[in-house]
């Protein structure tokens, strides 16, 4: 204990002197998703120190763990405990000295091929402690989910992308496992595969997650089904489609989705100046009129496409998502010197600019934590 709090203490001292100095710090754990966001600037400042998990109660299905701990430390505790985060979390690791952080976690907020049906990170946290740009250490929530008098700030900062504040420790709900679990597969077009999602969406089914993607000119739908044993075998009889046996198999299928690197990502290496677009839905927007006749991979039975496009095509893209009440981002940018992000961290409302630029400040008088990451201004 003592030599965290002496690492907490040196911490604290370097943002205490970086907002004296103005010196910008970018806040950095494991770097697995620098690839993301408008610019990165600053000093590095590493949380991966703070590392460790302080308490697990799974009879009370709630963690705390620090911000620097590797997420795939947390995931193979709750594991043992036949608990896990039920969001997916994607970890986006490349090499292994660079393993995504909860804190990272948190901070980007992304969640994975079960977001539309458990919800996303925001939703699982209970409490954060953080360091604000005066070096002042706060404590937000709790672990428990009624504890918020007032503003929710502890969830703010799920999404943030260290902007805010530089997190120290974390409360997350966690749940059991599923007791079952299959995955459906369906040879369709992208017409069809959104009719039966939307069908399926309004009936009492283990709808867990869903990928439809095109491959070698044949589209199909994937559909995973999580819940009581009951619920998923009454589905399988229920729905059609074809069960895929290999659980191995499978399992790796559905992280490879989350992590990004099934073959229609892995693509885009072979597409020079595309970018990777990340076009954010209602669940029951139709088939999208798309620049240059790109297919989609589409996730969150509907609500979540991507798509691989140039840049230039921004223009027809957001066109397309606004007139359907979505958005669309750059989530990868074409080369390593872009910007990601765009439209993702726009805001919409001069009034809506007001509050963030208002917490901004109020967190970060200084403007030193991670600048120009969310918005060009702070």
């Amino acid at each position: 204990m003592q030599g965290m709090d002496l690492a907490l203490a040196q911490i604290a001292d370097r943002v205490r002197t970086a907002a004296a100095d103005q010196t910008p710090l970018r806040i950095r754990g494991g770097g697995t998703k620098d690839f993301h966001g408008l610019a990165l600037h600053g000093e590095v400042l590493d949380t991966r120190v703070l590392r460790g998990i302080v308490s697990y109660e799974p009879s009370e299905l709630v963690v705390t763990v620090r911000a620097g701990t590797p997420l795939a430390e947390l995931e193979a505790t709750l594991a043992e405990q036949g608990q896990c985060l039920p969001f997916e979390p994607p970890h986006f690791a490349k090499t292994p000295p660079d393993a995504a952080t909860v804190g990272g976690m948190v901070a980007a907020g992304l969640s994975g091929p079960a977001r539309a049906s458990v919800g996303a990170v925001r939703d699982y946290v209970l409490g954060v402690t953080l360091l604000n740009g005066r070096a002042e250490l706060l404590s937000f929530g709790g672990q428990v989910m009624k504890n918020v008098a007032g503003y929710d700030v502890s969830r703010l900062m799920a999404g943030a992308w260290g902007t805010l504040g530089l997190l120290t420790e974390l409360s997350l709900k966690v749940l059991p496992v599923a007791p079952a679990e299959a995955t459906l597969r369906f040879e369709c077009n992208q017409a069809d595969a959104l009719r039966k999602l939307h069908a399926w969406g309004g009936q009492p089914l283990p709808l867990n997650a869903s990928c439809w993607v095109q491959d070698t000119g044949t589209g199909t739908l994937y559909v995973r089904l999580r819940g009581a044993v009951a619920a998923v075998e009454a589905a399988c009889k229920t729905m059609g489609g074809v069960r895929m046996d290999d659980s191995a198999a499978v399992a790796a299928d559905w992280a490879a989705c989350r992590e990004q690197t099934l073959p229609w990502f892995s693509d885009r290496a072979q597409r020079p100046g595309h970018a990777l677009w990340r076009l954010s839905l209602p669940p029951t927007a139709p088939v999208l009129q798309l620049p240059a006749a790109a297919q989609p991979l589409i996730e969150w039975h509907g609500a979540l496409r991507w798509v691989q496009a140039p840049e230039a095509a921004g223009d027809a893209l957001r066109e397309a998502a606004r007139a359907v009440g979505g958005s669309a981002s750059v989530f990868i940018a074409s080369s390593a010197g872009a910007s990601s992000g765009s439209g993702q961290f726009g805001l919409k409302s001069s009034a809506l600019e007001q509050i963030h630029a208002r917490l901004k400040h109020s967190f970060d008088p200084a403007g030193i934590f991670n600048p120009g990451r969310m918005a060009r201004a702070w």
